[in-house]
């Protein structure tokens, strides 16, 4: 028993990798295709969300086949369920890229974003990229230091954040309140895929330790 619940732990884990690369995969083509109004690319990104779902409803199943199977206790408890909230919250950053792809669909062939916010989406999309680059070998390595620093790593992107409402609400601003309405969205899709990033690396914080991730 104890080594098909170490076989199916391995296999979790392994999802969970996926996952991760599949989120940050898509927001990098759903950027591209937002900053380029690619279609093709756009409908790529939405029609390969299905795929991170997938794995998910996986992970769910060998979640609920190990609480039910193997009653685990202590550490095997903690490292299955915060699996699940990993899982639950790399699925929301594919959501999110989607969501951006939808975005630019909605939007093509015009370009969405105005040339005066071109320069801060992108920005947060190159913090989103790196965001998810390091939740994914955080997730490789089970490494609660480096799952730790992406609290500081979302400052970046809150202060990206910030700056692009300061934009939308300047009086400078031409592009009327459709297009600020689109960026403003924008905005908020790639803050809380940021923010799940860091609310994933604070489960494998106290996946690995036992403590939560403390705040700064």
């Amino acid at each position: 028993m104890r080594e098909e619940f170490r076989g199916d732990l391995l296999e979790t884990g392994r999802l969970l990798v996926s996952m991760g690369e599949s989120a940050r995969s898509a927001m990098h083509n759903a950027t591209l295709a937002l900053m380029n109004a690619d279609q093709a690319r756009a409908e790529t990104v939405i029609a390969r969300d299905a795929e991170i779902d997938a794995n998910y409803r996986t992970i769910e199943e060998l979640v609920q086949h190990l609480l039910a199977r193997q009653a685990p206790v202590a550490r095997d408890l903690r490292l299955v369920v915060s699996a699940l909230h990993v899982a639950a919250d790399l699925e929301r950053m594919g959501d999110l890229a989607a969501h951006v792809a939808k975005t630019a669909l909605r939007r093509h062939p015009a370009m969405a974003v105005p040339p005066e916010a071109a320069g801060i989406i992108a920005s947060m999309a190159d913090v989103a990229d790196r965001i998810a680059g390091k939740i994914t070998l955080v997730l490789s390595g089970q490494d609660a230091v480096r799952a730790a620093e992406l609290e500081r790593d979302d400052d970046a992107m809150d202060a990206l954040h910030r700056h692009l409402f300061e934009l939308l609400l300047s009086p400078g601003w031409s592009h009327g309140v459709e297009a600020g309405i689109d960026c403003a969205l924008l905005g908020r899709f790639y803050e809380r895929y940021a923010d799940h990033a860091v609310n994933a690396g604070n489960h494998v914080v106290f996946m690995v330790t036992g403590e939560p991730a403390q705040p700064r």
